[in-house]
């Protein structure tokens, strides 16, 4: 049996299954499955005449979904997108392994001050609807960002964040039951 590709394995976040190609196809008429398939061809074959055609049809429907992801952007596998619509990554930050973000998230660059640039966050994130993350700053592993939290610092790994201005509570189990299926 082949090595699961990373489309399959964004996928086993939503069903639990390690899914055939026609399986996928069959799901992409949810939006957001639908965009992280255009997103996971268009990162294959970035440096390719196919990776143009890809990135023409992923930008058709980043306005189309409201998602404002680029292929430049780093993201693990196990990528789950929650619900469709208003959300900015930008195309220089870092993402881990079975990450989810809601709706409404911006997660972006900060051009002055004491942070100036890009977030990298870790791996078995929750990112709740709304949710504001900025600046050079450092997400750690397991941690859950509540909905409409600010986050402009570094947020240690097990940890819950909560409010505007952002409150940390260390939680061991801070991610245990919103991120599903593993992989």
């Amino acid at each position: 049996m082949s090595k699961p590709s990373t489309i399959q394995k964004d996928f086993f976040r939503e069903s639990g299954k390690m899914l055939s190609t026609s399986e996928i196809w069959a799901k992409c008429i949810n939006p957001n499955l639908h965009f992280i398939y255009l997103l996971r061809k268009t990162q294959q074959h970035r440096k390719s005449l196919l990776g143009k055609f890809w990135r023409l049809i992923l930008r058709h429907y980043q306005i189309k979904y409201g998602f404002q992801i680029y292929p430049e952007t780093q993201i693990g596998e196990g990528f789950y997108l929650g619900h469709w619509g208003s959300l900015v990554i930008n195309p220089k930050v870092k993402i881990g392994k079975n990450c989810n973000i809601a709706q409404g998230v911006t997660i972006a660059q900060s051009n002055r001050g004491k942070n100036e640039g890009v977030p990298v966050i870790g791996d078995e994130v929750w990112i709740g609807p709304n949710a504001v993350i900025v600046g050079n700053i450092k997400i750690g592993n397991n941690v859950l960002i509540a909905p409409n939290a600010y986050v402009n610092f570094d947020v240690p790994s097990h940890s819950v964040v909560i409010g505007n201005p952002a409150q940390i509570t260390l939680n061991e189990n801070a991610t245990q039951g919103y991120i599903n299926n593993k992989i």
